[in-house]
């Protein structure tokens, strides 16, 4: 007899982490092994459990992000398969969740069937992307603009804010500070502007916006 595919569970909230453990267990060949209800407890029930496959919402309230938080359990976990599960489909999280090294990306409103499958898909190393996430990603992969139209035109009057205030040495609390907004807002916003920019990390944003005459 196959052994079952091993799952952890985070969400921040009890009553989707029950409804998904309750359902998941119907399933014979899937095994819900923990549960966390923030990115501390998930990166370390990984590190116990080593499981097959994680689900991860990315809204995980006070500390850590669930794309944090995925790119600590890779880090911890190789082969731990992770399933971003979440109600944010906007640039700033699908890209980011990708590139920290989420497998697919489903939103909440998935039929609980297909989540199951989705689970097998992730186990034998499938990525299974919702519908309007695999466009987004499809239309990101199209031919870039011409030269003459600068990447920092594509990004929001708040990145640009962000980018400036990056550029001139802030960091994240200083900036959520000075915007009065969240520092995990910030993160998303700085997490967008590298995507965008096609950039690797803050040095780079701020070499970006000094070359470009944005300071």
């Amino acid at each position: 007899m196959n052994e079952k595919i091993s799952v952890i569970a985070v969400d921040d909230h009890e009553l989707v982490r029950h409804g998904i453990e309750t359902f998941l267990n119907l399933q014979s060949d899937i095994e819900i092994v923990a549960s966390a209800s923030n990115a501390k407890q998930a990166i370390e029930q990984v590190a116990e459990f080593v499981p097959d496959v994680v689900l991860m919402d990315l809204n995980l309230g006070e500390g850590m992000n669930g794309i944090e938080a995925t790119r600590e359990i890779k880090k911890i976990s190789p082969q731990t398969k992770v399933i971003v599960l979440t109600s944010f489909h906007s640039d700033e999280y699908i890209f980011p969740a990708i590139k920290s090294g989420a497998l697919s990306y489903l939103l909440k409103d998935i039929v609980p069937e297909d989540l199951a499958d989705a689970i097998r898909q992730a186990a034998s190393g499938k990525a299974v992307l919702a519908p309007v996430v695999a466009k987004r990603i499809v239309e990101d992969m199209q031919p870039e603009q011409p030269e003459n139209i600068p990447l920092h035109s594509q990004l929001s009057e708040r990145e640009l804010e962000i980018l400036k205030l990056l550029a001139e040495g802030n960091n994240n609390q200083e900036i959520a500070e000075k915007l009065n907004i969240a520092v995990k807002t910030v993160r998303c916003h700085v997490s967008n502007i590298l995507s965008k920019l096609h950039l690797r990390d803050r040095t780079q944003a701020a070499i970006h916006a000094w070359q470009k005459g944005l300071i």
